[in-house]
């Protein structure tokens, strides 16, 4: 991709912008939060917020012919074919529990498919990117190249999800369906769950009810170690909704059979 250096560069200046915004409220007593669905619990805090707003002043500095869609702040248009997929925190509640399970998700589109991702991880000091010829972590602990694990059957297979209800009754079904196979699942990671996917720590992840900014980003890093990310049916997984991310070709088969019943 044409300018690849200097859009890597981008989306690490608005990490590390969000990372500046985020992290003095984490776990801060005087945390402002609302809840967008009264119904329901879907919280938004003044982090989320000031995060997307300072990605998004990145962008107007340094690329500001680019598209951006953003959680908080909706949709901007562009010249460049190019749309920046922002969810400044994914992982809001476990946020506000104060869990460091939450992170900044940047994607990037040029219309076709997703062609670089990053989560990163604020208060651990991780960051996982893909794409553009990166699968890399950064960490305190040391870097490494990411790629997923292969030669486990699904009898051996570590699975992951977010809420253990799973979309509606029948995807919940449909889960379990896989869940009652593996030898592990474990539950309310968000979107760290896909790094540890990319980092070869496990080896699915099964949701449901997803927005284009919640798996953008995951979707770029998996792919770019080795991964494979789509929909239940086996189809584009960047619009949301249903998602079966697997490290190998073998268990996203017999997922994707699973869940269809």
């Amino acid at each position: 991709m044409k300018d690849a250096a200097q859009i890597i560069r981008t989306a690490h200046d608005m990490a590390d912008a969000a990372r500046a915004a985020i992290l003095p409220l984490f776990r801060s007593a005087d945390l402002i939060t609302n809840n967008k669905r009264p119904a329901d619990f879907d919280p938004v805090t003044q982090a989320d917020r000031a995060a997307e707003t300072a990605m998004r002043d990145v962008l107007a500095r340094q690329r500001p012919d680019d598209a951006i869609l953003g959680e908080e702040f909706g949709g901007s248009t562009g010249t460049t074919g190019l749309t920046w997929i922002l969810d400044p925190i994914d992982g809001t509640r476990a946020f506000l529990c104060g869990a460091p399970s939450w992170g900044v998700l940047i994607g990037l589109s040029d219309g076709q498919a997703i062609r670089y991702g990053m989560i990163d991880q604020p208060y651990t000091g991780e960051r996982f990117e893909g794409g553009l010829g990166r699968a890399r972590m950064t960490a305190p602990m040391g870097d490494r190249d990411l790629r997923v694990r292969g030669g486990v059957g699904l009898d051996a297979a570590v699975l992951m999800t977010t809420f253990p209800e799973v979309g509606d009754a029948a995807e919940h079904a449909a889960f379990r369906r896989v869940a009652d196979r593996v030898r592990l699942t474990r539950y309310g990671l968000d979107c760290y769950a896909y790094a540890l996917l990319a980092l070869g720590q496990i080896d699915l992840v099964i949701e449901a009810g997803l927005q284009p900014y919640d798996i953008a980003g995951p979707l770029a890093v998996v792919e770019a170690a080795g991964g494979i990310v789509t929909n239940w049916q086996g189809g584009p997984a960047a619009e949301g909704g249903q998602v079966v991310a697997a490290a190998s070709a073998h268990l996203h088969e017999q997922a994707l059979a699973l869940l269809a019943g």
